[in-house]
């Protein structure tokens, strides 16, 4: 195999993600897998190229457009490819000397068949990093939704969406913290560790661990490209998972000997937490509509020693009669539109629109209408989404329990005392990247009427 140098690679994968809809984080590790001799930095560097661009290409755009007589959508598809790629190594690598970025993004062009553009990629990308001091932006006060979608790289109809609920201060603050690549957090498997071991064992890994924000079992690691290559992990010590997530399983508060119903279940992180919040005792039954993803289930709770979890093919907008009224505890991790997740997976907001957000209600709504039917009387159901939508949250919330026999239920008891708030106290909590420094999560707790 001819090799590819990381810049290389990195404008193939944000090709893909552009041109033929892939998504960031598979094709990452799709690439990482094919070219084998690629180095922890290699991987590192790449991510940060990709991720980079997509989080920051509107911005990008808009200043290739400023010193290019041909415009972007005028541009070969791999040209604009090249030249986003540059632009971010210029404007937001700081270690990456702008004559490097130029430099290397000619070679790309001719070695991928494009030598009669490489001076129209130089020129380009020469005149940007001379000028970069001297780039003019839309006026915030004159031109508020356009500012925050070129400042910050966001779709209009997602600014303008945010600005309905939410001020102008917080939604720049909002769409800024989106932006920050977040800490992996992991889950300690207190079935077969405590923290301070798991700690230990990680230093020894070559891997920095501190401590979480919210939970007690929460670490944040750093300093690693493959956890699934780690002993650890593969003992079982831990299970990759944002805190937010954690929150769902401790607001659920299983108890042992308990039958849980976890409806759109893949990849398994909530099912799994509540495993070991159970003890491994009880039944837990994980549901998604994809085998492949039940696969994802069955391994992880293989790999963390849990064998109370029953994996099982269904579509949760169709009602299984017999488990109506058999559960103590649902939960409904919705399909939804991810936009509280936009940190880690920043092609969600190029891929999304206000018509799927419309698109997906009706379908959590039907999911709600549905699996309300398997809780018991006096059982406990909770709804949760990784998005900031208050069609998808709060809005179907109220709709919920307008409609059904069930009641909101208080979270305070479940969660941190620093995340009580107004409306923990009612019984749902939203969470912010630029408030809670987490993905943006929204969870409810109900409970069913006697």
């Amino acid at each position: 195999m001819t090799k590819s140098n990381p810049r290389e690679i990195a404008v193939k994968i944000i090709s893909e993600i552009n041109d033929d809809q892939a998504y960031s984080n598979i094709s990452l590790q799709e690439h990482f897998s094919q070219y084998a001799y690629l180095t922890s930095l290699d991987k590192a560097f790449i991510t940060e190229i990709v991720n980079g661009t997509i989080r920051h290409m509107k911005h990008i755009d808009y200043i290739i457009n400023q010193f290019s007589t041909t415009k972007t959508n005028k541009m070969k598809p791999l040209i604009l490819s090249i030249l986003r790629s540059g632009v971010y190594q210029i404007l937001f690598m700081s270690k990456v000397p702008s004559s490097a970025a130029c430099n290397e993004a000619v070679k790309i062009a001719k070695k991928r068949g494009l030598g009669g553009l490489s001076g129209f990629v130089n020129g380009v990308l020469r005149n940007i990093a001379r000028n970069i001091n001297h780039i003019s932006y839309p006026d915030r006060n004159k031109n508020p939704i356009e500012y925050l979608c070129i400042k910050y790289s966001y779709p209009q109809w997602l600014v303008k969406y945010w600005l309905e609920y939410y001020p102008i201060d917080f939604v720049e603050a909002l769409c800024n913290a989106s932006n920050n690549a977040p800490k992996i957090t992991i889950r300690c498997n207190s079935l077969r560790t405590n923290k301070e071991s798991l700690m230990e064992i990680l230093s020894k890994e070559n891997i920095e661990v501190s401590q979480g924000a919210f939970l007690p079992e929460a670490l944040h690691i750093s300093q690693t490209s493959a956890i699934s290559e780690l002993a650890s992990f593969n003992q079982g010590l831990f299970q990759v998972q944002d805190e937010s997530s954690m929150l769902v399983g401790h607001i659920l508060d299983p108890k042992p000997g308990e039958k849980i119903f976890d409806v759109c279940a893949a990849p398994g992180g909530k099912a799994t937490h509540c495993g070991e919040l159970m003890n491994n005792q009880g039944q837990i039954f994980a549901r998604d509509i994809h085998e492949h993803k039940l696969n994802l289930i069955k391994n992880s709770a293989e790999r963390l020693g849990i064998d109370i979890i029953t994996t099982e093919l269904h579509d949760a907008t169709v009602l299984d009669q017999e488990k109506m009224s058999q559960m103590d505890r649902v939960m409904i991790d919705a399909p939804c539109s991810g936009l509280g997740i936009i940190r880690k997976k920043p092609d969600i907001k190029w891929k999304k629109s206000n018509k799927d957000l419309k698109d997906l209600v009706d379908i959590q709504r039907k999911i709600l209408s549905v699996c309300s039917q398997y809780v018991k009387p006096g059982g406990i159901l909770v709804y949760s989404t990784c998005t900031i939508s208050e069609q998808e949250n709060l809005e179907n919330i109220h709709w919920f329990i307008q409609n059904f026999d069930f009641d909101l239920d208080p979270v305070d008891p479940y969660i941190p005392e620093f995340l009580h708030c107004d409306s923990s106290k009612k019984g749902y909590i939203q969470l912010f990247p630029n408030v809670h420094n987490s993905d943006g999560f929204f969870i409810a707790r109900l409970k069913r009427k006697r």
